[in-house]
């Protein structure tokens, strides 16, 4: 054969393989959908990713919250992980205009409570509504209902472990320390992301949170995650393990994260 007609044929074989690509994606994508609540008489919204078995067999939950300033579409895009886990049921949810404690005091944009009883504790509310209609409406299985978010939406993930604890099987903050909730959490799985250069939430303060939580764990000494990079992983007296993706990055959220996360959520029910 011609050279050149390998090279049609290279090019024929990686347009079937993207398109296969685009297909086994398309479903998680059609069936992410707008969904409205009502919370104390105010309009709430996120985009639900259900899949069909979810009305027939008990699925995964993950609760994905995104930073201050940002939107429920752009948490689907770069998180994806109805993507990553077409089985589980997936909500993006969107928060409301709230001061910030580190940018945007006069709270001009989106984000999330960030202590319990700030806000009226309105989006706690606001997640113990949408589980409550999940649950009506679908077969969710309550020993693996999971939640993550990046900065804002990391001291979220955290809020709702110190408030809410006893509903998840595990959590994966990124970008987020917690100081003053540590008091409040009791020992659970847990994935936190970190950039070793961020200048926002400093790298310092989230050393600290992950430091604590270890403690917290009764975790011993880690060692690298197999096949992760940036991956450590601490286990713990508790059978609740410790990991921490320290990526060499800013504030930024790491696009290898999701899957990490992904990984270690399908690790972890309640008993």
């Amino acid at each position: 054969m011609h050279r050149s007609q390998l090279q049609v044929w290279g090019k024929v074989l990686l347009i079937l393989c993207l398109c296969a690509v685009g297909a086994a994606e398309a479903p998680a994508a059609e069936n992410l959908r707008r969904h409205e609540w009502k919370v104390d008489g105010v309009v709430r919204e996120g985009m639900v990713y259900l899949p069909a078995q979810a009305r027939t067999n008990p699925a995964p939950v993950i609760f994905a919250f995104h930073g201050h300033g940002g939107s429920m579409q752009n948490a689907a895009r770069s998180f994806g992980y109805h993507s990553l886990w077409p089985e589980a049921i997936v909500v993006y949810l969107q928060g409301l205009n709230t001061p910030g404690r580190l940018t945007d005091p006069q709270g001009n944009k989106p984000g999330w409570q960030s202590a319990i009883g700030d806000q009226d504790d309105r989006d706690l509310r606001f997640f113990d509504i949408v589980l409550a209609s999940l649950r009506q409406e679908n077969k969710v299985d309550d020993k693996r209902i999971y939640a993550t978010g990046h900065s804002n939406g990391g001291s979220f993930t955290y809020l709702l472990w110190a408030a809410r604890g006893e509903r998840f099987a595990a959590f994966a903050p990124s970008g987020a320390a917690a100081p003053r909730l540590l008091s409040r959490l009791k020992p659970k799985p847990v994935v936190h992301v970190a950039g070793r250069n961020d200048p926002l939430v400093r790298f310092s303060w989230q050393k600290q949170t992950m430091d604590a939580v270890r403690e917290l764990n009764q975790c011993g000494e880690g060692r690298t995650w197999e096949g992760e990079q940036y991956c450590t992983i601490y286990q713990s007296k508790l059978g609740a393990p410790v990991a921490t993706f320290i990526h060499p990055g800013t504030h930024q959220f790491p696009p290898a994260a999701p899957a990490v996360i992904v990984k270690f959520f399908k690790q972890h029910s309640l008993p």
